[in-house]
């Protein structure tokens, strides 16, 4: 279904004309179609995670009393859970809301591992927190999608909230954006940097391209990757993740490679790394001010100063570099400081076609990090 047909539908039957979430790869055309159309403006906002798009669109439904749109991937019902049980439900504030959310792991659809149990789990959830839903696929008949938002409209009308659960390829748009910045530095070749000089500290990585990148580096150059540990899921927790790791192997040195959206979606953790003052911890954030592994809607980082919040939070050394010769020098500099650090690197957007994904299951690199870990303090 072309995606002009579909917010058609959603305009004239439910009268949406404001958006806000978190980008999706499944719901790619529906989201260059909103920046197409709408930009980055007050009637569609990337915010920090799931939960804060439900906010806003409460918000926003108080203020005009119109329906708002939240879209996000499946993953994200989890951030969702809260606002919608305790703000949203008709029980509390019976605020109505229209959500559309990207399937990833279907079950019967080859996915990552990271999207098998929450894909299983994505009408059940639905379910549970009592939101009526329509699959959308390839073959979904326009006139079922209008039956269906017509009954959708009366169901919203009382203060309950909807769905649109989009499969793989369901929603189509022929007009691609290119997502780019004046940055310089590709995250690959910053990951090398960091490879070069971290040697056998331990890296915890962020989800997504951060990860895959990670991994084929120590391929290329045939290297253990037992010192690595990939968070492919769970985005935004990756440093609370290598936090856990300092304070318990305190003469460890433990990098965190992090991305500026993953930041954004939890970034109290930063907080509470800066209150725990880990000395062998270096915080380090590739900033291409882009949600890129999800096809590169921006993010609102390249407008903050994440180094000065940083620095707020306790981080001792903080630092921002924009060149491989800044790079360099402070990597080398950081190897030698045993305080927590802070380093922004701003990045282009970008990746090669050709990258690959992990050949190691999640559960094979679970157990050969933590062998290594067993070995260090």
């Amino acid at each position: 279904m072309k995606i002009q047909l579909f917010i058609q539908c959603l305009r004239d039957t439910l009268q949406i004309s404001s958006f806000t979430g978190i980008p999706d790869s499944q719901l790619s055309s529906l989201c260059n179609y909103l920046v197409n159309t709408h930009g980055i403006s007050s009637t569609h906002i990337i915010p920090a995670n799931e939960g804060n798009a439900v906010a806003l669109a409460a918000g926003y439904h108080l203020a005009t009393g119109k329906t708002p749109c939240v879209y996000l991937q499946n993953s994200g019902e989890g951030n969702i859970i809260n606002p919608v049980t305790s703000l949203l439900h008709p029980e509390v504030y019976g605020i109505p809301c229209l959500f559309i959310i990207g399937w990833r792991g279907e079950p019967d659809v080859h996915d990552e591992p990271q999207h098998s149990f929450q894909g299983k789990i994505t009408l059940e959830i639905l379910d549970t927190l009592q939101i009526p839903y329509l699959v959308i696929d390839k073959d979904t008949n326009p006139e079922i999608l209008q039956q269906i938002a017509e009954k959708f409209s009366e169901t919203l009308s009382k203060g309950n909230s909807v769905a649109f659960v989009i499969k793989k390829g369901a929603l189509t748009y022929d007009q691609p954006v290119m997502y780019q910045n004046s940055n310089s530095l590709l995250r690959e070749d910053i990951i090398k940097e960091i490879t070069n000089v971290s040697g056998d500290d331990v890296i915890i990585s962020t989800t997504g391209k951060t990860s895959r990148e990670l991994f084929e580096i120590r391929e290329t150059v045939k290297a253990s990757h037992k010192s690595d540990f990939l968070t492919v899921g769970s985005m935004g927790h990756s440093s609370s993740i290598a936090l856990g790791i300092a304070l318990n192997k305190p003469a460890t040195r433990v990098w965190c490679i992090d991305g500026d959206g993953a930041v954004l979606m939890h970034m109290g953790s930063m907080a509470i790394i800066g209150s725990q003052n880990p000395k062998n911890l270096i915080h380090v954030v590739v900033n291409n001010a882009a949600h890129e592994s999800v096809g590169g809607m921006p993010t609102v980082s390249a407008n903050i100063d994440l180094p000065a919040i940083a620095k707020g939070c306790g981080y001792k050394n903080v630092c921002s570099v924009d060149t491989r010769e800044e790079l360099i020098h402070v990597l080398a500099a950081v190897k030698t400081t045993w305080e927590l650090t802070f380093i922004e690197i701003n990045a282009k957007i970008g990746s090669r076609p050709t990258l690959g994904r992990p050949t190691l299951t999640p559960h094979q690199n679970k157990e050969n990090f933590m062998q290594y870990l067993a070995g260090l303090r």
